[in-house]
């Protein structure tokens, strides 16, 4: 690993493209500009690490930046490789018990959600010295933003429920026209508007959903983390799950990028010859990429009652890797009278990143530019397909306005 490692920092070196992305590249190149060589051979291989944690695996420099990527010789995976330094971490227990527990989000989200223990804890998180002893005993920062907890989760709101069966078979567009959507555990516990918007538009255009039960959180948390393990045990209970909605004629969405991307690409990446794992890949999509696919059959209803004005959408990074194109932004330019700014920038979010003690900093400065676009567009609405993006760029505004994610627009849009 070492040694890949100063394979691929030397490269870097040598190139400095990404210095403007994730802060795993200023941190790698002010140890080598700090040390007395000037050169990757000055820096101690225990600094390493340094850059490890920063990397926050958004794949940016892999899909924008990288000009050494396959199938160039130097075979450059950037992120890749950093995730394979985190597995290394967690294999030797070098991995800290508060990120342990931040990943553990079914867990936490399960506890935190209960009806006697939501609205404690959601209080608590505005309290100052509630925040100070978080800080002090957990590492998550006083001043971050951290996302509300609902007893009446989305499992709950969507419990039995059936969308009235529509014609479902194979279109012409690839889909099926009835899917099953994927709530995951922050559309669950956290913001579970995010599915009942999604159902409702949805259902406005006569694609029947269900809620696929019995699922856990998809992986990405733990694969973040570098726990293969833990992403393992995920895949062995979500694809059988995901697999039997497939086989009974559903397609698969999720309003999470992230957890589209990890059934689209890192649980293939890791498991290669898993026939499942590959049919689950096949049949999953992210829903405004469905959307747009149905829109190009002629079935997608375009009967919008409100213009949405000017819209601020920043693309997530997770949403960009899966290369479906800028599908939201398309799809709400079809309401009439509408206009979308794209800002494509990382928000420096990443889940758990931003309210870490040791990295809220950084992620504030990561997040700056971003926010400073919204606020010079003099927008009506911003909006990111990452709910926790959008919270992330609503938090470093500061000035009272709310992000509205992309399902509640167009709903808005439908008049629904």
């Amino acid at each position: 690993m070492f040694t890949e490692l100063e394979r691929v920092f030397d490269i870097c070196h040598g190139c400095r493209r990404c210095f403007n992305l994730c802060h795993a590249f200023p941190t790698l190149f002010d140890l080598i500009d700090e040390s007395e060589s000037m050169e990757l051979d000055g820096v101690a291989k225990g600094d390493y690490w340094k850059v490890v944690e920063q990397c926050y695996l958004c794949d940016m420099c892999f899909m924008t930046k990288c000009p050494y990527v396959p199938p160039h010789e130097w075979n450059v995976d950037f992120p890749h490789l950093m995730l394979r330094a985190k597995a290394v971490a967690n294999r030797k227990g070098t991995v800290r018990a508060r990120d342990r527990i931040l990943s553990a989000t079914d867990t936490v989200g399960g506890l935190a959600s209960l009806p006697v223990a939501a609205p404690v804890v959601n209080a608590a998180n505005k309290l100052r010295p509630a925040r100070v002893l978080l800080e002090k005993t957990l590492g998550v920062h006083r001043d971050a933003r951290l996302p509300e907890y609902h007893s009446d989760t989305l499992g709950k709101r969507l419990a039995g429920h059936r969308s009235q069966q529509g014609p479902g078979g194979e279109a012409t567009d690839g889909t099926r026209g009835q899917v099953a959507l994927f709530g995951t555990c922050y559309g669950n516990y956290n913001e579970p508007a995010l599915g009942t918007d999604l159902v409702s538009v949805f259902e406005h255009n006569g694609i029947p959903v269900t809620l696929c039960g019995d699922t856990r959180c998809c992986g990405m948390p733990k694969l973040e983390l570098g726990d293969l393990e833990a992403v393992d045990r995920a895949r062995q209970h979500n694809v059988p799950r995901l697999l039997s909605l497939i086989e009974q004629g559903l397609d698969i969405v999720a309003p999470i990028p992230s957890c589209v991307l990890m059934f689209k690409q890192e649980l293939p990446l890791m498991f290669p010859d898993d026939a499942d794992v590959a049919r689950v890949r096949d049949g999953i999509f992210d829903p405004f990429e469905y959307l747009m696919l149905r829109h190009r059959a002629g079935k997608l209803r375009t009967d919008f009652t409100t213009s949405l004005g000017k819209i601020a959408y920043h693309v997530a990074c997770h949403q960009r890797v899966q290369n479906i194109g800028l599908k939201t932004k398309e799809i709400l330019e079809l309401v009439p009278d509408t206009q979308v700014i794209a800002i494509e920038r990382c928000s420096g979010h990443d889940g758990t990143y931003a309210v870490k003690k040791e990295f809220y900093a950084t992620a504030m400065k990561l997040v700056r530019p971003v926010a400073k676009r919204v606020a010079d567009a003099k927008v009506d609405h911003y909006t990111s397909d990452c709910a926790m993006a959008a919270r992330h760029i609503e938090h470093s505004l500061a000035d009272g306005s709310k992000a509205e994610p992309p399902f509640a627009l167009l709903r808005k849009a439908y008049g629904i």
